[in-house]
């Protein structure tokens, strides 16, 4: 008898790059999502594997660990900018995953970057998709940010007047230079790890700690062969 849809696990991952990166992990499972999954041109978002007790859900990466916190799925894949800038206390981060590596800077145009000095700073304003953790911080080191929330296309925000300074993640760092701009300050490294619903963990540990367990012997098992 077919498992109805409330009885499976549901998978969250994200949409773009990092997607990418987190289908071998999934060939290593021996996880099959059904061929929509590959499909971009689909409006679908739910998919069935060849699993029956897991579904994966596809969303925006800074939406997987609000699914995961709020019961909408069960476990997921994020970046650990989305676990700092959210915290949600009904998330833990089990396995760090290796993929996604990139890092969240501190970047402002080229000209201004030749006679400035980050340690002087005392008052700053900022456009960022990441409030919360610029103004942590920033707070840590006794500056003061007024964050602009910007939701995309940061790089522009200096050269319109919005701001001087941005507060984005980087990986080649392509973006930024095309801008003229460029990083003074790294505030963290990145990278994307599991996340597993708290409350999911205690109502169906068996479950859980199977795919927890599988898939940590998988990225042993990349790591080992690095």
């Amino acid at each position: 008898m077919p498992m109805n849809e409330t009885d499976k696990l549901v998978l969250a991952l994200p949409k773009g790059r990092i997607l990418s990166e987190v289908m071998p992990i999934l060939e290593r499972l021996q996880l099959k999502p059904e061929p929509a999954f590959i499909d971009e041109s689909t409006r679908q978002l739910r998919f069935t594997t060849n699993d029956p007790g897991l579904d994966i859900i596809r969303v925006r990466s800074f939406d997987v660990a609000t699914f995961v916190a709020f019961g909408g799925a069960e476990l997921g894949v994020a970046g650990r900018d989305v676990l700092m800038e959210f915290d949600y206390p009904e998330v833990y981060a089990p396995i760090d995953l290796g993929i996604g590596r990139c890092r969240i800077s501190v970047a402002e145009p080229r000209d201004l970057s030749k006679d400035d000095d980050p340690r002087t700073w005392s008052h700053i304003r900022v456009a960022t998709k990441y409030p919360t953790i610029t103004q942590r911080h920033f707070g840590s080191c006794g500056v003061q940010a007024e964050c602009i929330k910007l939701n995309g296309a940061l790089e522009l925000a200096p050269g319109m007047g919005l701001c001087r300074r941005i507060v984005d993640l980087v990986s080649t760092g392509g973006t930024l230079a095309a801008n003229d701009l460029v990083e003074v300050d790294v505030i963290t490294e990145v990278t994307s790890h599991l996340i597993v619903n708290r409350t999911a963990s205690k109502t169906r540990p068996g479950e859980i700690a199977r795919w927890i367990e599988k898939i940590r012997r998988v990225v042993k098992e990349q790591t080992d062969a690095a």
